[in-house]
C-alpha cells in the first residue's frame, strides 16, 4: 500500500518541500537513488528556498542543460524524466509550479536515426523572412562548420577570424578538476571552418561589437543570474545565447505539431556531413572536419539520401546504357 504523504498546507510549497515530499513517496529505494539525483540537484539548481509556482518552465528546461547537457544520452534522459516525474506529480496533486519544456526534448537513443535535412530545406529555412539576423547566422554556421552547437555558442567576437573563415571552439569533452581546492578546467582548442555563407552574415551580426559573445541575448540578464565576464558583452551588457535557448528558438520555427515536434540544433551537424559526403568527400576528410577520433561514429553522421544512393548506383550501369 502506498505511503500517504502530508504536504505542506497554508503557505506556498517551496521546491526544497516539494523534492522531499515526492521523493518520500516513492517506495522503492532504487528509484528514490535514481530520482533523488535528478530531482534534488535541479531543486538546488533553481533555488530551493523559492515558492514553487514562481519558477517558470525555461528555468527547469536551463537547469537541465546546465546540469546534463553534455551528459551521456541516457543520462540525459533520465534526469529529465525524474523531474518530469516530480513536476507532473505536484501538478496532480493541485500545486501551481512549472513543467519541463517542450523545447528541453528527451534525446534519441545513440542507435536512432537523427535526419539528415537536405540542402534545398535547410537554405529555405534560414532565407525566410521572419527569422532573425542572430539565428539565420547561427544555424548557417552550425551547417558550415558541421560543429556542436555547445562550441559555436561558445565562441567570443575576439576568437573570429574573419579573413580565415575559422575560429578556435572548446573541443568536446573539457572538464573542471580541483586540485589543492582549486578548479582548473582542462579543455582542447580545436578549430572549425566556415564558408561564404557565414562570411556574408557573421560581419553584419556582429556590426558595431568587437568582443565578447558573438551569440547573445535580446534582453539583459536579471540582478539575480550571475554570470562569468567572458559570457557578457562588455559593449551591450547581453548575455551568451544558451543552448536550451537556442534549442527553442530553433523548435518554435521548425515545429510541425506544436512545441517541441521541431528540428534539433545537433540537425546542422548530421546534414552537413551527410552533404559533404554525397558530394564525394572521403571518410578520412569527414573525420577532420567533424574532429571524430573514431571511424564509427563518423559513419552515425553519414546518411546520405535515397537520390544520392541512386546516383551512385547508376555507376554499375553496362556501358552502353551509360551513353
Amino acid at each position: 500500500m502506498p505511503a500517504v504523504v502530508q504536504l505542506p498546507v497554508g503557505k506556498a510549497l517551496t521546491v526544497r518541500a516539494a523534492a522531499d515530499v515526492f521523493l518520500d513517496s516513492l517506495g522503492n529505494p532504487n528509484t528514490v537513488r535514481s530520482y533523488g539525483a535528478g530531482v534534488g540537484k535541479t531543486a538546488e539548481r533553481i533555488g530551493e528556498g523559492r515558492p514553487l509556482a514562481s519558477v517558470a518552465d525555461d528555468e527547469i528546461g536551463e537547469a537541465l542543460e546546465v546540469l546534463w547537457g553534455r551528459s551521456a544520452v541516457n543520462t540525459w534522459n533520465a534526469r529529465r524524466a525524474s523531474v518530469l516525474s516530480w513536476l507532473g506529480w505536484c501538478g496532480e496533486r493541485g500545486y501551481d509550479g512549472p513543467a519541463v519544456p517542450a523545447w528541453a526534448k528527451r534525446m534519441p537513443p545513440p542507435d536512432s536515426q537523427t535526419p539528415a535535412r537536405s540542402k534545398m530545406v535547410v537554405d529555405r529555412l534560414i532565407a525566410r523572412r521572419e527569422v532573425h539576423l542572430r539565428e539565420k547566422t547561427l544555424w548557417r554556421m552550425l551547417y558550415e562548420t558541421a560543429a556542436r552547437a555547445e562550441e559555436i555558442l561558445g565562441v567570443n567576437i575576439e576568437e573570429l577570424d574573419l579573413a580565415g573563415r575559422r575560429a578556435p571552439v572548446k573541443a568536446k569533452g573539457s572538464a573542471v578538476r580541483r586540485r589543492g581546492g582549486r578548479g582548473r578546467e582542462d579543455f582542447v582548442l580545436e578549430t572549425v571552418y566556415w564558408d561564404a555563407g557565414t562570411a556574408r552574415l557573421l560581419p553584419r551580426l556582429i556590426k558595431g561589437r568587437t568582443r565578447g559573445p558573438v551569440f547573445v541575448t535580446h534582453r539583459r540578464p536579471g540582478p539575480g543570474k550571475m554570470l562569468s565576464a567572458r559570457d557578457v558583452c562588455p559593449d551591450t551588457g547581453l548575455a551568451r545565447l544558451s543552448y536550451g535557448q537556442a534549442r527553442a528558438l530553433l523548435d518554435q520555427h521548425t515545429a510541425h505539431a506544436g512545441p517541441g515536434t521541431g528540428w534539433d540544433l545537433h540537425e546542422y551537424r548530421h546534414s552537413g556531413l551527410t552533404h559533404l559526403g554525397e558530394q564525394g568527400a572521403s571518410l578520412l576528410m569527414l573525420m577532420a572536419k567533424s574532429r571524430h577520433k573514431k571511424v564509427e561514429n563518423v559513419r552515425r553522421y553519414f546518411k546520405p539520401s535515397a537520390a544520392a544512393i541512386a546516383d551512385v548506383t547508376a555507376l554499375l550501369a553496362p556501358g552502353d546504357a551509360r551513353r
